[in-house]
């Protein structure tokens, strides 16, 4: 079902009876003022679908804005059958008096639990007037709109008045980056995080603030089931929200779903679902991972793991996979070799060669792999650095150049200080600022971010490498054989569910991380 025009989506929630839900705020009454009538043969569609248990206003919603045009207030709308799974989950966790879904959007999860739940108040929290006004005729469709309120309001600012029963929080919290939050809203993280005695940082996303304000608004036996982008489990900011769920919101289960099953529509990202009954006093939560949406099924499964060693660490991914076994012949990585992460250079316009730097001297120029996709399109084995471009890496005692070179580095230098790279934080952290001091050409270099697995890729040209890439330096002496052996090996057996994705479906690699890929012996290697 397409609609061609907000208004006309706007006449499309009229008509279905948008207006008669509770009272329209100003904004959603804006709308409709604007609102174009649709063809009679659009409602009785529309009136079919969510009768058939669809939702063909947040899918003509979804159509009508790009998903950059959503991605100010995070809208990113769930695939029914995870929500299904999550009211499943719900219903047979509780009967509550109140469902609360604080992210609505266009209603699939409060007309989904209204429907489950046949005497509970409904309470819609959304900030987009528009899908505001689709919940509600999504609410007059399927009957519910006589129990149900759709409030336009921020979840972290609004009241919710205590209710005798429980309440059910369950939905999708908004994804925002950091770079968007306003200034007052990251204080309010800082603040109220403060008042609980929890971490709180100024790099976490809006969904980090949703699990905040939901510990403001639960009591003793409430419960519910969030699902958000995974980065949390793993990244320093997602500590708050890795607090909360071993204390005040009582975490039962989470289930990691990943990228291949596409648990959001518009972004290829790991996805996990946070189960929680507050109050309870286990000692463990069942972890869980998930290749497609028909694995997804019922919440009720997941591996028991202690909540005591889940405190004990900062990351969660590597605790939802199942434990290696003992594999005859093969090895972690980091007993053949140590991972390195690339040097910084702190301003790579200023220590890149170009225009700038055309009168150095050639040995402090250093053919460098300073992008990614020099790996991902080397195939197994980097064999020429003749492509590559020139890493300015001066010595830290100026006195070992000639006096010609050492007068042509003065004024380069000059022109560095002009620009405030040596103010800059590496340079000015640096024993001599000038000196990027890149380590020695690694025997394999790898990638560590992308949207796919590493590439592994044998060094033949010697070439260095930046931040972006890691190096595999041997702790064992291994033969060229050897070494193109292993780099075959990580190149077809290392995976993405190996590494910890971020939204927006990058998969990163840690140096830790990679030295725990399993590999041949050196002697398996060898005989390979």
């Amino acid at each position: 079902m397409r609609v061609a025009s907000e208004p006309e989506l706007a006449g499309l929630a009229r008509a279905l009876g948008a207006a008669t839900a509770g009272d329209p705020t100003p904004p959603e009454k804006a709308l409709l003022r604007r609102a174009i009538a649709p063809a009679d043969a659009l409602v009785v569609h529309a009136r079919q679908r969510i009768d058939a248990g669809h939702d063909p206003l947040g899918d003509a919603f979804c159509q009508l804005r790009t998903a950059g045009e959503r991605r100010p207030h995070g809208a990113t709308y769930t695939p029914l059958p995870i929500v299904r799974s999550m009211l499943e989950w719900a219903h047979a966790s509780g009967e509550p008096v109140r469902v609360v879904d604080p992210g609505a959007g266009s209603g699939r999860f409060i007309v989904g639990a209204g429907r489950l739940f046949r005497r509970a108040r409904l309470v819609a929290v959304e900030v987009d007037p528009l899908a505001a006004l689709l919940a509600r005729a999504h609410l007059v469709v399927a009957g519910l709109a006589g129990r149900a309120e759709v409030r336009l309001e921020d979840y972290r600012a609004m009241h919710l008045p205590a209710v005798a029963g429980t309440t059910l929080f369950a939905g999708n919290p908004p994804y925002v980056r950091h770079h968007d939050i306003p200034p007052r809203w990251k204080r309010w993280l800082s603040e109220t995080a403060a008042r609980h005695g929890l971490p709180a940082s100024q790099l976490a996303g809006l969904h980090v603030h949703f699990f905040l304000a939901t510990l403001g608004h639960v009591r003793a036996g409430d419960y519910g089931a969030f699902i958000t982008a995974a980065e949390w489990l793993d990244v320093n900011y997602g500590a708050l929200v890795r607090e909360l769920l071993l204390g005040g919101l009582g975490g039962t289960a989470l289930h990691v779903i990943e990228p291949t099953a596409s648990p959001f529509p518009d972004a290829a990202s790991t996805a996990v679902i946070s189960c929680f009954q507050v109050g309870r006093p286990g000692k463990t939560i069942a972890l869980r991972r998930v290749a497609s949406l028909a694995e997804l099924g019922a919440l009720d499964r997941g591996r028991p793991t202690r909540v005591s060693r889940m405190a004990a660490t900062g990351r969660w991914t590597p605790l939802t996979r199942s434990p290696r076994r003992a594999t005859p012949g093969l090895v972690e990585l980091g007993e053949l070799c140590r991972v390195r992460r690339g040097q910084v250079t702190g301003a790579n316009r200023f220590w890149i060669a170009s225009e700038h730097s055309v009168d150095l001297p050639r040995a402090v120029l250093r053919p460098t792999i300073t992008r990614a996709r020099e790996l991902l399109g080397a195939g197994n084995c980097l064999r020429s650095s003749q492509h590559l471009r020139r890493v300015i890496d001066l010595p830290e005692d100026l006195g070992a150049l000639t006096a010609s070179e050492r007068r042509v580095v003065e004024a380069f230098l000059r022109l560095g200080r002009a620009g405030g790279v040596d103010r800059g934080y590496i340079a000015s952290h640096r024993r001599a600022w000038w000196s990027v001091s890149l380590y020695e050409p690694a025997p394999v270099l790898a990638t560590y971010m992308a949207r796919r697995p590493p590439a592994f890729v044998v060094n033949l040209a010697g070439a260095r490498h930046i931040n972006i890439a890691h190096g595999l330096y041997p702790r064992v002496p291994m033969s060229a054989d050897q070494l193109d052996a292993l780099v075959r090996h990580l190149s077809t057996t290392t995976s993405v569910t190996e590494g910890r994705t971020y939204a927006g479906g990058l998969t990163k690699f840690e140096p830790r991380e990679m030295e725990r890929l399993l590999v041949p012996t050196p002697e398996a290697l060898a005989s390979a």
